[in-house]
């Protein structure tokens, strides 16, 4: 089938019919909710998949789903757009359900997957004729918004040449633009920064953030955590089917807080000196150099001290070139809800 949206690709059946009411989890107060799971659960034989997934993701938002292979992101997906049934509990996407309406919902949500698929034969913007022309988008309005889709995924000297000269980073953006054709309401983003190069990488990235600042959902799901991390309002952490962790980063490092508050500060003077600077904040505890990089030292604290550190050294001419809050950073979270999870799983 070609295009990489497979949710373009069948045109012919009835949608719904418009004014349809929207199900109790969609109702009025909640006009901004795009995504809602409840319970949401996918079992083949005695492997649970998905295990009672309740989700949320709101219209204008870049949520990101993590997780290694197999925890159940790409299963989830799937339930989502309609291609797979839930064994149990329900969904709605834009109101609607999935396994009750995917043709409609197949029209208004973008996909992008990880494996991009296209008619090699044909270009890159013959292609994209091809997803418009499945979608009835009237042909003066597809060749412009095709061109600008283009020029928006930087392929526009090479969008008349064939697809199979394209290198897999060039069908990636192409799958990009092929997935917005139809102008969605939602899209989801299957690993969308794969075989790019860090420029494209970075054009990406702030296409995305523009299509949720214009209103649009994205679900992105990755295992590239600092791209994550630079674009997603909130993450969701998958593990062995369940979703162990919800919300922005860092709320869920508060969530696995307990132990000692340690802060990473390179100052920019002498490291011994802004050590004693530093051991006179109040509630700063241990102040240490990084057994990696004695230039930058690790202080431990009682509460957080990142503002009195930055001033008290600012003070002692020796301002901070880097100061963070060890644990805030999306692998270490990752891994210690991975962790954390594997053991509640066990």
């Amino acid at each position: 089938m070609a295009g990489a949206d497979p949710t373009a690709a069948e045109p012919a059946e009835e949608a719904a019919p418009a004014g349809t009411p929207l199900a109790p989890m969609q109702a009025a107060g909640e006009a901004q909710v795009a995504i809602h799971t409840r319970g949401l659960t996918k079992r083949y034989g005695d492997f649970t998949a998905v295990d009672s997934l309740d989700l949320t993701v709101r219209q204008g938002e870049v949520f990101g789903l993590l997780g290694p292979n197999g925890a159940g992101k790409t299963t989830t997906i799937l339930m989502l757009l309609g291609l797979s049934e839930p064994s149990a509990g329900t969904a709605r996407v834009l109101g609607l359900d999935p396994a009750r309406s995917p043709l409609e919902i197949k029209r208004r949500v973008g996909y992008l997957p990880d494996a991009v698929g296209f008619y090699a034969g044909m270009t890159g913007r013959e292609n994209l004729r091809y997803t418009a022309r499945l979608n009835g988008i009237p042909r003066v309005a597809a060749e412009e918004r095709i061109s600008a889709l283009l020029d928006r995924v930087g392929l526009t000297d090479a969008a008349d040449g064939r697809v199979e000269t394209y290198s897999r980073g060039m069908k990636q953006r192409l799958g990009l633009a092929d997935t917005l054709v139809k102008d969605p309401l939602i899209v989801v983003l299957d690993e969308p920064t794969t075989a790019i190069d860090p420029t494209g990488v970075a054009e990406v990235l702030e296409l995305v953030r523009e299509l949720a600042n214009g209103g649009v959902a994205v679900l992105l799901s990755s295992h590239l955590l600092h791209q994550v991390q630079q674009v997603c309002d909130r993450v969701g952490i998958f593990v062995q089917g369940r979703l162990v962790a919800v919300g922005p980063m860092g709320e869920l490092a508060e969530q696995l807080g307990g132990g000692p508050l340690v802060v990473e500060i390179m100052p920019a003077g002498a490291p011994t000196t802004a050590a004693e600077t530093l051991r006179a904040v109040g509630g700063v505890t241990a102040v240490e150099p990084d057994e990696r990089d004695p230039r930058l030292l690790l202080v431990t604290a009682t509460r957080d001290v990142r503002a009195d550190a930055a001033r008290a050294l600012a003070a002692s001419g020796q301002p901070p070139l880097h100061l963070r809050r060890r644990g805030d950073e999306l692998d270490e979270i990752y891994r210690r809800y991975f962790a954390a999870g594997e053991e509640r799983a066990a």
